[in-house]
């Protein structure tokens, strides 16, 4: 139940009003998940003042504002295939609208695509909080701890390299579904290779990320050896993890 609406004009507003004590206060970009039901009594926090909406090339890195829609960050030239796969996967025509960037991501459980694939892209966060300077922490260190991690705190931007090919690869009961098991994996000129892995849990899962791909398919199996739910048993989803990474990883090697 939303009890207050608030729509600063600055960050710094922002934090004031989501660092209060008493009250559930929460971020809102799009809208698509605080209009999902609910008991608790909260208070939001509208970000669309703030001009976090705003896209930049930095040298190798792609920045990209906290609520940048997904419509406009499918509609980016250059995006590659692979991205775009997982952008379309992610949410419909109609919601894709108005999701945001760090409003799909931080609201993602293990099933999401979007959040698989950045977590493979080593995906930076830039977070702001209230009287110190922003910080720049990784997807992957924020995704398992997102209640405490960004707790009075506001993900202000999302950096992703430019420098790196992103491969994804899922099964699923149909092909408009979400996975019951995916795979992404993206390597960088210098052979760096990260594999992450959805479809199970409460956030994907970082399986490798080394000099090289080998010893993919491997961390697959192992990082998936225990991830059985009503969906799939672990030992189907360890199978497919293995079956998508080779996959991944061969439309990753040189020609």
């Amino acid at each position: 139940m939303i009890r207050e609406v608030h729509r600063p004009k600055t960050v710094e507003e922002a934090l004031d009003l989501l660092s209060r004590q008493g009250m559930i206060t929460v971020a809102m970009g799009g809208g698509t998940v605080l209009n999902r039901p609910s008991s608790d009594a909260s208070a939001v926090v509208d970000l669309q003042d703030l001009g976090l909406d705003k896209v930049e090339v930095q040298g190798h890195l792609l920045s990209l504002g906290a609520t940048v829609t997904l419509a406009a960050l499918l509609d980016l030239p250059d995006l590659s295939e692979a991205l775009a796969q997982v952008i379309r996967l992610e949410a419909t025509y109609n919601l894709r609208q108005a999701a945001t960037l760090a409003g799909a991501v931080l609201s993602a459980d293990g099933r999401s695509p979007l959040a698989t694939a950045l977590l493979a892209l080593d995906a930076v966060l830039e977070v702001a909080r209230s009287g110190a300077a922003s910080e720049q922490i990784s997807l992957g260190d924020v995704l398992p701890l997102r209640g405490e991690k960004l707790r009075g705190r506001l993900v202000t931007r999302l950096a992703l390299p430019l420098n790196a090919r992103l491969a994804y690869e899922s099964v699923a009961r149909t092909p408009a579904d979400l996975p019951i098991v995916c795979a992404a994996a993206a390597c960088w000129p210098s052979g760096r290779t990260r594999l992450a892995l959805g479809g199970f849990g409460s956030a994907p899962v970082l399986a490798l990320d080394g000099p090289e791909a080998q010893g993919a398919e491997a961390a697959a199996r192992s990082a998936y050896s225990d991830a059985g739910d009503e969906w799939a048993s672990a030992e189907y989803r360890r199978e497919i993890a293995q079956v998508l990474t080779r996959r991944c990883v061969q439309q990753l090697a040189p020609a």
